[in-house]
């Protein structure tokens, strides 16, 4: 039996080094997937048969998923998210895809002793003067917390309870610094693009995930603000339980309802033919209240929800969805809403003179050195910001010189911009896996016009267009959205 005094010093040695052995870790793994692309990509070049080249690449891709997957969930924390943001069918190769789709809010469980200790001490009472039920085995576990179902003494209704997991920030932010070391690597080497600024836009967002006051708040003021601007919210919105939250424990609602991911197996379930008429009106619903919910978020209010990957959405009865864990939202500047309004309306208009003045509006600085300049900048645009891809354009190929990322180099990214952009990102994840294929910018055009009108920045007579699509920008007016 150590002596307390050498246990405690142990202990302290061994969380002292513990970020140092999560930065060896990454980067062995890091490296050793870079390296064998690399050595691949050499060696796929001497076959000249496409098919048996096709074959390569799939079996290339199945070995790199392995190890992805292995490195997300030995590491776990910031690489659970790393995974939900890679592991999108637009973005990466299928065999990935196939791997890190099931990671969606798998982290390990911190034992309910622990967790407990957390709980009390945070809200100054037991678990017993608080709950008339706690269930010990929780609902679900991120990489940040982790949600215990529990009834409150002396209430008929379920709430959910959130609890940070202990000594989990530290970890996190080692992750982080190691993803923009490489991220400067990878710009400087392989994509041209400002991949650093995006990385310090992620730590910055995810450094506000630690605040469960803040989340709380969020959560209330979206609630707020999509209840007042529609005659029925497009989405539910949990609501916190009144002093009963604090930096590190959150109280909230009970939602009842299926994640997204299972949609499928509950259709049929019911009996109803997946790929029948009454599934896709559905899924349309489903899309169609996300796409509002978000449009109205982004572009009109600027504060919005911004992590809708699929473990923070459940579908509940009559095709109504509910947006969870509001940890990660953004409060965009007026100046990139509005840049972003004008962003939209030039995708919808198909117009790329109008994107280009857009990305310069917005700050986005580009390079590039091909023919056709304005063509692929307005191809990087819809790429980045629409959930409907280009012409020809199945997947993202940041390492294929047919990339538009490859011929347009985007030397300065706004960080705030990020957010925006991963959520666009999320939602087009969503649509390909709903097999729907369909354009948000086309879906927000009259919310843009809307934005952009009373920043005075359009005209009546500018609106002409919109009236004669049927009317969509009055109707939005009308019905004080």
């Amino acid at each position: 039996m150590l002596p307390l005094d050498l246990k405690e010093l142990q202990e302290k040695v061994s969380t002292h080094f513990r970020p140092w052995q999560r930065s060896f870790q990454f980067w062995v793994r890091a490296v050793d997937i870079y390296t064998g692309y690399k050595v691949f990509q050499v060696k796929v070049c001497f076959e000249k048969n496409a098919e048996k080249r096709e074959a390569m690449w799939e079996k290339q891709h199945e070995i790199a998923a392995d190890k992805i997957y292995n490195m997300c969930t030995d590491l776990g924390g910031f690489f659970l998210k790393v995974a939900q943001i890679v592991g999108k069918p637009d973005l990466a190769p299928a065999a990935w895809v196939r791997r890190l789709v099931t990671l969606c809010d798998q982290a390990p469980a911190t034992p309910y002793n622990v967790m407990k200790t957390v709980l009390e001490k945070e809200l100054g009472k037991s678990v017993d003067e608080l709950f008339e039920r706690f269930d010990a085995n929780p609902l679900g576990s991120a990489s940040i917390a982790q949600v215990h179902r529990a009834r409150l003494k002396g209430d008929k209704s379920d709430v959910v309870v959130k609890v940070q997991h202990p000594g989990v920030q530290e970890l996190m932010m080692t992750d982080i610094r190691n993803l923009q070391a490489f991220a400067l690597y990878m710009q400087k080497t392989d994509i041209k693009f400002d991949l650093y600024s995006v990385t310090k836009e992620m730590e910055k967002q995810i450094g506000y995930e630690f605040d469960f006051l803040r989340e709380a708040d969020a959560m209330e003021k979206i609630q707020r603000f999509l209840y007042e601007n529609n005659k029925k919210t497009p989405v539910l919105v949990p609501r916190a339980i009144r002093n009963m939250f604090t930096r590190r424990v959150l109280v909230m609602e009970y939602i009842d309802g299926i994640p997204i991911l299972k949609l499928g197996d509950e259709i049929a379930k019911r009996g109803i033919n997946p790929a029948g008429k009454v599934a896709a009106a559905a899924k349309q619903n489903i899309l169609k209240s996300l796409t509002l919910a978000y449009g109205q978020m982004i572009l009109k209010s600027g504060f919005f929800h911004a992590d809708p990957h699929p473990g923070n959405i459940l579908i509940c009865r009559g095709s109504e969805v509910a947006l969870l864990d509001y940890g990660q939202v953004k409060d965009l500047p007026e100046k990139l809403r509005l840049g972003y309004a004008s962003l939209v309306l030039a995708i919808a208009d198909n117009d790329p003179i109008k994107a280009s003045e857009s990305y310069r509006e917005l700050g986005i600085d580009t390079i590039s050195k091909c023919e056709n300049e304005q063509e692929e900048l307005f191809r990087l645009a819809q790429t980045m910001f629409d959930t409907m891809l280009p012409p020809g354009v199945t997947m993202l190929q940041p390492f294929s010189a047919e990339s538009s990322i490859k011929k347009v180099g985007v030397q300065a990214f706004p960080e705030e911009l990020f957010s925006v952009l991963r959520t666009v990102h999320l939602l087009r994840g969503l649509s390909v896996g709903l097999g729907i294929n369909y354009s948000c910018a086309e879906q927000w055009r009259p919310i843009a016009e809307e934005a952009l009108y009373r920043a005075g920045r359009l005209t009546d007579k500018d609106l002409k267009g919109a009236r004669r699509r049927g009317g969509l920008f009055r109707r939005i007016l009308g019905r004080g959205s």
